[in-house]
């Protein structure tokens, strides 16, 4: 959506089929799918192989990231790889719910073979502005609620609404579990300006 509002036209595809997904879909392997018409790839590869959550899950997950970043580099397009902080990804910025105005964290990793400036996070600003939310956390077992100044979406929500989780992401169009694995469009907005800029600079506009 962030990549939309920036002026792309967006087609997805996963492997996964994604019925909510707003724009063009393809159920595929984005490792095979063919480059041929973009302009700019932006790639959000499994990231539970190195996320801090890994424990709660049992399942296998193959880090493609190196397979991916090949593929891109072959291509010569302009790419960009999102993960979670401490995926392998290579001169990554940062970016953070509290450089947009948001009540969520959401630390995530950008590497692009397009220059990206790194923002400094205002998280002192976000506990200024947030009215608080009652939120869920287990001691030994045992349910303690507490007021937090921003929302933390992953999981069940930590008791957190999804009409909430929805407003401070600035997504009205995903549920709970979807949610889980999204970053806010305040983000993709941002760094689809940049590519933009870039592709008027370099000329490298096609389509």
């Amino acid at each position: 959506m962030g990549y939309h509002r920036a002026g792309f036209r967006v087609i997805g595809v996963d492997i996964i089929p994604q019925p909510r997904y707003p724009f063009e879909f393809h159920q595929a392997d984005a490792l095979s799918w063919r480059l041929d018409e973009a302009d700019v790839v932006a790639a959000s590869p499994t990231c539970k192989t190195h996320t801090d959550l890994k424990v709660f899950s049992a399942d296998y997950h193959r880090d493609i990231i190196p397979e991916l970043r090949a593929k891109l580099v072959q291509s010569g397009l302009p790419y960009v790889i999102e993960n979670v902080e401490g995926a392998p990804l290579q001169d990554p910025v940062m970016l953070c719910g509290s450089m947009f105005d948001l009540l969520v964290e959401r630390h995530r990793l950008f590497e692009s073979n397009v220059p990206l400036s790194q923002m400094p996070c205002r998280h002192d600003e976000q506990a200024r502005v947030s009215p608080g939310f009652p939120v869920n956390v287990y001691d030994k077992r045992r349910r303690r609620a507490y007021m937090s100044p921003t929302v933390s979406i992953h999981g069940g929500g930590q008791g957190v609404p999804v009409a909430t989780q929805r407003r401070v992401m600035g997504i009205d169009w995903m549920m709970r579990d979807e949610l889980s694995q999204a970053i806010p469009p305040a983000y993709t907005r941002w760094i689809g300006a940049r590519l933009m800029a870039w592709l008027a600079r370099s000329g490298g506009w096609s389509r």
